[in-house]
């Protein structure tokens, strides 16, 4: 059997004497870790009857909540007309695919019809997660999606200073004209320009960016402001524009 440890009743304590590890508190962030009971799955069949049972056992429930008070009274803890009639956290049965997924929901209750959803949880093939924020799904996304983005123009930038120069086959085109050693395609060199500028046009412009968790500080700001001070002060190198058909190198 393999899982998370669980929070210890209380009054118990670990071999070693000490007091038991407790597991985050349910409501935290908890996606780095799952949950999963073997034995109790080899005993019991996962379904929508039994499958609150077994999401009980994992260290994601909130043993505060509604549900837990209808099971303690004997009734079915996602009896949606029990439910209803009370206020505070709740967890409803969402999405079901038996046997293989279950999508578990928790939710504030303020009326019969006024819920708050708080967080997700899902139960595939037996295992137990917490869903990620879905702002923290979008900067995934994006990040990933910006950093291809400026991979693929830093690797276009460095085939295009390349475009226009004159390569020399071997030390014997030193007879050859100053002038035919140093033509330039400028012809070619706008077509590109104006293919890649076509292509930046049709980007969509960067989204702003999601909002910071409740409780989340921002690092100091600093060092980046050093950084930009530094990139302020040593300008880019055009070259083409500033270093001029004289200095370019030879390929």
């Amino acid at each position: 059997m393999t899982m998370t440890p669980m929070m210890a009743p209380m009054g118990n304590a670990n071999f070693d004497g000490g007091a038991p590890a407790l597991p985050p508190q349910p409501g935290t962030d908890m996606t780095g870790i799952c949950f999963r009971d073997q034995l109790w799955l080899n005993t019991y069949p996962l379904d929508r009857n039994l499958v609150f049972d077994y999401f009980a056992l994992s260290p994601f429930y909130d043993w505060t909540c509604n549900n837990e008070q209808l099971r303690s009274r004997s009734i079915h803890p996602l009896d949606i007309s029990h439910l209803s009639k009370m206020t505070g956290s709740e967890y409803m049965l969402s999405e079901v695919m038996e046997p293989h997924l279950f999508v578990i929901r928790k939710q504030k209750r303020d009326g019969p019809e006024k819920v708050t959803p708080m967080l997700a949880y899902y139960i595939l093939d037996g295992s137990i997660y917490q869903a990620p924020q879905l702002c923290n799904v979008f900067a995934g996304r994006l990040g990933r999606a910006l950093y291809h983005i400026s991979k693929a123009f830093s690797f276009a930038s460095s085939k295009l200073e390349k475009t226009g120069y004159v390569a020399s086959e071997n030390e014997s085109a030193a007879s050859e004209s100053k002038a035919a050693k140093e033509t330039i395609d400028f012809k070619e060199l706008k077509r590109v320009d104006h293919i890649f500028a076509s292509q930046q046009r049709k980007l969509p412009p960067v989204p702003p960016p999601p909002p910071f968790p409740e409780g989340y500080v921002p690092p100091s700001t600093a060092e980046a402001s050093e950084n930009q001070q530094e990139e302020t002060q040593l300008p880019p190198v055009d070259p083409i524009i500033d270093q001029g058909p004289s200095k370019r190198m030879k390929v």
